[in-house]
């Protein structure tokens, strides 16, 4: 029984076979396959977009960007200042290093013990060509900071404009 009280193409027997069961069965196949491959496949990510592999860990960046600087800070916790490296180019900013965590637990009668490392390396573009010379990192109870000083050369300026008299 329908609850609109007039008729419709449907309830006369009229339905265009566009919308029949089977392709709406069939649209829902292929959008499940699509969204099923966005999240499968790598190569649909922007080449700037790193991706995780099972089981890695990257740090967690934030960027922020004035006329003479740029600051990046990293999330780093529980790992040893000794174990990271900082490289700069003049237009990207590589942040690696080595994480180690370890556990323990003791009870009556057993011990377990885990370990975990693996290294992890985040390339970060930067928005301008900068100084290498003049690089800061600064870390402090997890958090890396970097300091970079845009290269002169990529400085902005006003360019007059010059009108033909």
């Amino acid at each position: 029984m329908s609850l609109i009280p007039f008729r419709t193409k449907r309830s006369l027997g009229m339905e265009p076979a566009s919308f029949s069961t089977s392709s709406l069965t069939d649209f829902r196949n292929e959008m499940n396959r699509l969204f099923e491959g966005f999240f499968n496949r790598p190569s649909v990510a922007p080449g700037w977009f790193e991706t995780i592999e099972p089981g890695r860990w990257l740090p967690t960046i934030d960027m922020a960007e004035s006329d003479e600087t740029i600051r990046v800070r990293a999330d780093l916790p529980g790992i040893d200042p000794n174990d990271v490296d900082v490289s700069v180019s003049e237009d990207r900013l590589v942040i690696s290093g080595e994480k180690k965590t370890e556990a323990e637990s003791v009870g009556n009668g057993w011990t377990h013990r885990e370990s975990h490392s693996g290294g992890f390396s985040r390339a970060i573009p930067l928005p301008e060509a900068v100084d290498p010379s003049k690089v800061a990192a600064h870390y402090d109870k997890g958090v890396l900071t970097v300091n970079l000083t845009k290269s002169p050369t990529s400085a902005s300026r006003k360019v007059p404009v010059i009108t033909a008299s």
